[in-house]
């Protein structure tokens, strides 16, 4: 499923950013489906940036296009763990002005730390969120700061069109109002098979503590298997709750 979202979000960043551009007022310089210079010199560790020619950005190939997009924007913002939807607003985002600036904004959106990093704080967040207001917001936010660009008056129009366009994608690839999004780190489902295994630890525990023979575990066990087992209950009860306050 995160292959699948990766490249029909990738598919629609590459509807905006087209093929080799090299515009005197882009601050971005020479770029190839959305590769800056810059960005393609770091990704094969030149350094001076510059002494990476231009004819390398123009024979860039869609593979390794796509490896730096995975590597430099979708993974660097964890989007494969973020609800669809949000993904593709915030991937765009982060590929259009830098994951950092992309990440605080929709930090700000959610109402969390503004560290420029998603982490487990960040992710709870956004999978409790109301998916299409956090859209909505996190587009609105991008607006605003793209019109406070000194360029705005040259490339504002197009950059406009395009964040119109990622909201409108991002808002039908949202899951219907409703539905629960459910925690990616701990899901219902698999909250009850952790109670499942830990009643059945608990049971074959007093089982023998009882004097019942059960010949598939081992009769010096019982012990361990009933403090394991409340381990195990305690353990995922003090989780839920650290991640329901995050």
């Amino acid at each position: 499923m995160a292959d699948a979202r990766f490249e029909a979000c990738l598919a629609q960043v590459l509807r905006h950013e087209g093929g080799y551009v090299d515009h005197p007022a882009d601050p971005g310089g020479a770029t190839n489906m959305g590769i800056a210079r810059k960005t393609l010199a770091r990704w094969r560790n030149i350094s001076p940036w510059w002494n990476l020619p231009k004819s390398e950005v123009q024979n860039l190939s869609g593979d390794e296009a796509g490896r730096i997009y995975r590597a430099e924007y979708w993974d660097l913002c964890r989007a494969g763990e973020l609800p669809s939807g949000i993904d593709l607003a915030l991937f765009d985002f982060a590929v259009n002005s830098g994951p950092s600036r992309a990440i605080r904004y929709l930090q700000q959106v959610l109402g969390v730390a503004t560290d420029g990093l998603v982490g487990p704080i960040t992710l709870a967040a956004a999978n409790r969120a109301d998916v299409a207001k956090t859209i909505d917001a996190l587009c609105n936010r991008r607006i605003g700061f793209l019109k406070a660009l000194s360029t705005f008056s040259v490339f504002g129009r197009g950059w406009i069109r395009r964040v119109e366009t990622v909201r409108a994608a991002a808002l039908a690839a949202a899951p219907p109002k409703g539905q629960p999004q459910g925690d990616k780190t701990m899901d219902i489902l698999s909250g009850y098979k952790t109670y499942i295994a830990a009643a059945f630890m608990l049971l074959a525990g007093l089982a023998q503590m009882l004097g019942i023979d059960l010949p598939a575990l081992d009769s010096g066990s019982a012990g361990s298997l009933v403090l394991e087992s409340l381990a195990i209950l305690f353990l995922r009860r003090g989780l839920k709750g650290d991640i329901g306050k995050a």
